[in-house]
């Protein structure tokens, strides 16, 4: 039964997140394996953000000549876009020493065909990019996502109001006209936008006035977007606050980026830490970026520590970890894509807590999956009860999504016995090579290949 349930899930949403193509190709599959009760103990370097990576390289459409970008993480997600790009006349290389080399070599192609654009949601970021540089952008409607609908119609929205034609046909959209800048208003029923906000901002850069983007997201990524585009000559102002300022400039040229630290995997870590109770510090990273976060694991009794750019988890006499409620919310709020995890640390906490998932209300995919681990957790509409326990046990369990993989290798690190994660081409798209990360901490981990 739990077998075709799953089945079911995959043919009926028909997302790209939930089986990417990028996943079957050659009949490989592989899963990760966990046996927990291990302490870890050393430094874990954090990669790039993907969530900053994707917009940045979409802006390389807009620019005149080369683009050398540093801190790139290694990840499918990565990997998917640079195909994309590639079928756009954008071409890059992978340099032995990590860095990524983009430009924008041939600019008549304007069309991103579904069999790539369905493999990743963030692949409509692009349309902006190449409206503003090509005079016109055609994409497909991306696919949807396992724990919800996320319309693309505040993109559009956006993208109307500062000068878009808009025609719909065929399940693509293709954007026309002049790009003559306005008075554009992101916000929708959870929030701004991230993804919209910087569709906006990246077709505003090369328009013919100036537009006003009320309502701008206010993630970190969104911040590292704007100032690479200011980097290549944009002209934009208001960076970091909810009212961004942009004044159309005729180009850009190509500049030298290093990309921000992910505070996603940061938090994955650093609660991996917690739950293990141990004397791990997570570097290389931006603390301020995750305030949200460390104020939660501490009301949950860690002991942390904060450095430049650096957290330590300071393990407790007791290793409790104490049930505090948690509430998603856009940034500088706790962040949706740490609730997963943070799920996975109420399952084996002192009492009864409560999360509440107010950006993507369908995000509890991830739930069914650590009750197979010994969780007790039960569905309250937009809302999670999760009663902690001490008895967890390994067995073999299925990803949905990338975030929920991360939750359920984290939950394998504390449970007794072994744990198997399947469908780890989903973690791969976020983590770069989470397995060795924490086998250098000491944790018992390996990666499966079959197929």
């Amino acid at each position: 039964m739990r077998r075709a349930w799953v089945s079911a899930v995959l043919t009926v949403s028909g997302a790209s997140c939930v089986l990417p193509a990028y996943a079957t190709l050659g009949g490989v599959v592989d899963r990760i394996r966990i046996k927990g009760g291990r302490e870890l103990r050393g430094d874990v370097r954090i990669s790039g953000s993907k969530n900053a990576t994707l917009p940045i390289l979409a802006a390389t459409i807009l620019v005149d000549g080369p683009v050398l970008l540093r801190n790139v993480p290694q990840l499918k997600d990565v990997e998917q876009m640079c195909r994309i790009l590639k079928r756009l006349g954008v071409q890059s290389h992978r340099h032995d020493n990590g860095d990524l080399e983009v430009e924008a070599v041939d600019k008549t192609f304007y069309k991103a065909p579904y069999d790539l654009v369905r493999t990743m949601r963030a692949s409509f970021v692009m349309l902006g990019p190449l409206w503003a540089r090509r005079g016109i952008g055609e994409l497909s409607y991306p696919g949807g996502c396992v724990f919800g609908h996320r319309p693309v119609d505040l993109h559009l929205k956006g993208l109307e109001a500062i000068g878009a034609q808009i025609d719909r046909h065929d399940g693509y959209v293709t954007l026309s006209g002049p790009v003559r800048g306005g008075t554009v208003f992101m916000g929708g029923p959870f929030g701004s936008t991230v993804l919209g906000t910087a569709n906006v901002v990246m077709a505003a850069a090369l328009s013919n006035g100036i537009t006003y983007v009320e309502h701008a997201a206010l993630e970190p990524e969104i911040t590292d977007l704007c100032l690479f585009l200011k980097r290549c000559g944009a002209q934009i102002s208001g960076i970091g606050s909810h009212m961004l300022v942009i004044e159309g400039v005729e180009s850009l040229q190509g500049c030298e980026w290093t990309v921000i630290p992910d505070r996603i995997e940061a938090g994955t870590f650093l609660t991996g830490a917690v739950m293990t109770n141990s004397d791990v510090r997570v570097t290389d990273i931006e603390p301020h970026h995750m305030l949200a976060v460390i104020d939660r694991l501490g009301a949950a009794g860690a002991n942390l520590e904060m450095g430049d750019n650096w957290v330590r988890n300071v393990p407790t006499e007791t290793g409790r970890v104490l049930a505090a409620d948690v509430t998603t919310l856009p940034y500088p709020g706790f962040p949706t894509d740490i609730q997963a995890q943070y799920m996975a640390l109420m399952a084996m906490a002192d009492g009864v807590s409560v999360i509440t998932e107010k950006v993507y209300p369908e995000r509890f995919m991830h739930a069914a999956e650590l009750v197979r681990l010994g969780a007790h957790i039960r569905r309250e509409g937009p809302c999670a009860i999760v009663q902690g326990t001490s008895i967890l046990a390994g067995a073999a369990v299925m990803a949905s999504d990338l975030r929920a993989s991360a939750s359920l290798v984290l939950m394998g690190l504390v449970a007794d016995g072994q744990t198997d994660v399947g469908r780890v081409y989903h973690i791969d798209r976020g983590y770069e090579l989470i397995e060795k990360k924490f086998r250098a901490l000491g944790a018992d981990i390996e990666r499966i290949r079959e197929g």
